[in-house]
């Protein structure tokens, strides 16, 4: 299904902009900076969960048929 593919898209792009800002705000407020590499990590799992329960829902159906 297109949607799970743009949903991967999107969390892969919250974690690039969260390292993102992490690498850029390290060096003026490290508070902040741990906020934005939470965010990240918690991106890429939710991106590699999806992307295994797509994959799996595709052979699934592929078995199915």
């Amino acid at each position: 299904m297109m949607i799970n593919k743009v949903s991967e898209v999107l969390y892969w792009t919250i974690a690039g902009i969260s390292i993102y800002k992490f690498i850029s705000l390290w060096g003026y407020d490290q508070t902040r900076a741990y906020y934005f590499i939470g965010f990240a990590v918690l991106s890429i799992f939710m991106a590699l969960f999806r992307r295994h329960f797509r994959k799996k829902y595709n052979r699934r159906n592929q078995n199915s048929k």
